[in-house]
């Protein structure tokens, strides 16, 4: 597959378009969570609603990548490696500075739907047998353990799977199973004083990519139909929050407003 290396620019989708039409990693997911709202994001420029940003999780993101890098520059395993009697070191690649950068990372441009798709990772490691292993970085802080099982937690499995993807489609043998480096902050400390205290897991995940070049052709497909998808059924069961939202706001409002009309009459 070829890469497509222009930067970052969001533009509306049109059906028939020449150029290859940008599509984020986080993309694919919102197409996962709920057809309408990607729809209206990439063919009207509507988004859904952002959260704030998590600046506490990119520092820990920030500081993990200079321990790993640490170890990258002297050919060793990191020592949560070594505890977690993983068979690896941090992968050294001409590439990877790029391929962590945010709206560039590892792309391609897919001949069938003529996408470029990209998403920036984490980290790389490589095995005894020259495979390169996907890494992403998580952190949270709560009292009970942590792992990956949770349903909505499908979204990180995806999220590891398209990278998993991406790094095939730029000729990359990649291992089917990639790790989480999981940190978890403690709750159990007498206080703050300018210090938090976190233990750090490695969570082995096998992934399956079968499911991207399919949903990259169903994304096409929506795109292509000129009518908005129905109210959006939830990843993990329900109807998508944000188009339930949607949808009560502009009944009360509709009714706000009728209430106003008929008070001036």
């Amino acid at each position: 597959m070829s890469t497509y290396n222009n930067k970052y620019v969001r533009k509306a989708y049109y059906k028939g378009q020449k150029e290859p039409y940008k599509i984020s990693r986080s993309k694919i997911e919102l197409f996962k969570q709920c057809k309408r709202c990607f729809w209206l994001d990439a063919k009207k420029g509507i988004t859904r609603p952002s959260s704030p940003p998590f600046t506490l999780n990119k520092a820990i993101d920030e500081l993990f990548k200079k321990e790993f890098d640490a170890y990258r520059l002297q050919g060793k395993p990191h020592p949560l490696m070594v505890e977690f009697s993983i068979d690896a070191t941090p992968m050294k690649h001409d590439k990877l500075d790029i391929w962590r950068e945010n709206f560039k990372g590892v792309s391609t441009v897919d001949e069938v739907t003529n996408f470029w798709v990209f998403g920036a990772i984490d980290d790389l490691w490589v095995d005894s047998k020259g495979q390169a292993i996907v890494v992403d970085y998580k952190a949270t802080a709560k009292e009970s353990e942590i792992g990956i099982d949770s349903d909505w937690q499908i979204s990180y499995k995806r999220q590891l799977e398209v990278y998993q993807w991406l790094l095939r489609q730029n000729g990359l043998d990649v291992s089917d199973v990639g790790y989480f480096v999981y940190t978890n902050g403690r709750l159990s400390a007498d206080g703050f004083f300018d210090q938090l205290s976190f233990k750090t897991k490695l969570i082995p995940y096998k992934g399956n990519d079968s499911w991207v070049s399919p949903t990259l052709v169903e994304m096409k497909d929506c795109l292509d139909d000129d009518n908005m998808p129905a109210v959006g059924t939830a990843a993990m069961g329900g109807i998508c929050e944000f188009c339930s939202y949607a949808r009560q706001r502009t009944e009360l409002t509709l009714k706000a407003l009728n209430v106003v009309k008929l008070k001036k009459h």
